[in-house]
């Protein structure tokens, strides 16, 4: 009893949850395949490390704010067969973020833009980047707050250290001159010094009814555009193909 109390206490000083959980089991496991002193001491640090990448990813994935998890494996391209998958798995490698590229996924409501969106983020946290996810009504109310209270400079220096910055739903909700000059100097903090993937169901040439100002607009546009994959998305509706397959069912 008192080796294992110490053994416990000890894993815990040193933040070793997995061994001090599992060492017992870990050690019969040993005896039965006769691992060497070498090889037992490897596979119980491999586990320790491995649970801690784990632990690592969730956090990060909770921290990035995103609305649901979803990952690239659960994307159906065969619904959506214009996609150019290749070129969507060439960009998962996550080499766009070194080269602080952006990414648009443009088209109508349910198509997948938020899912390819929130996959590239999730690749992302898996690669131990730093990741935001925020709606454009999210993003909009912390720069007005940021703005209000004397903040935005130190908001904006947070928002440049991320790897990636992802907006969702741009174009659903038209932005005033106040919000519209606060979108633009967040996109121009990020130009060139940090990637963002933005979503939106407007074409290019409609993104001055969305900012109410054309050189707002252009400006944005610009500096987006400059270094980006643009992704147009033409095909039919996820959401409505399920409502299709359960209407079918019932």
């Amino acid at each position: 009893m008192y080796q294992t109390d110490r053994i416990e206490d000890l894993c815990g000083t040193l933040r070793l949850p997995y061994l001090r959980d599992h060492y017992q089991q870990e050690i019969d496991h040993a005896i039965k395949a006769k691992l060497s002193f070498h090889d037992f001491l490897l596979t119980i640090l491999r586990a320790q490390v491995v649970q801690r990448v784990d632990n690592s990813i969730n956090r990060a994935l909770i921290s990035a704010g995103f609305t649901a998890i979803k990952r690239l494996e659960e994307f159906d391209f065969s619904f959506q067969p214009q996609m150019d998958e290749k070129k969507i798995r060439e960009l998962a490698s996550l080499q766009f973020l070194d080269k602080h590229e952006n990414i648009i996924f443009l088209g109508p409501p349910g198509v997948g833009k938020t899912h390819l969106a929130t996959a590239m983020g999730v690749k992302a946290c898996q690669a131990n980047k730093r990741v935001a996810f925020f709606t454009v009504q999210q993003m909009i109310s912390e720069l007005v707050l940021a703005s209000t209270t004397g903040s935005l400079p130190r908001f904006l220096q947070k928002i440049n250290r991320l790897d990636l910055l992802i907006i969702d739903e741009l174009g659903y909700m038209d932005l005033n001159a106040v919000q519209a000059g606060l979108f633009f100097q967040l996109i121009s903090k990020r130009y060139e010094q940090g990637s963002v993937i933005i979503t939106t169901n407007k074409n290019p040439d409609q993104w001055g009814e969305i900012f109410n100002d054309s050189v707002v607009a252009s400006a944005i546009l610009d500096r987006l555009f400059h270094h980006c994959h643009p992704f147009i998305i033409t095909g039919k509706s996820y959401r409505m193909k399920h409502f299709q397959q359960t209407k079918t069912a019932t």
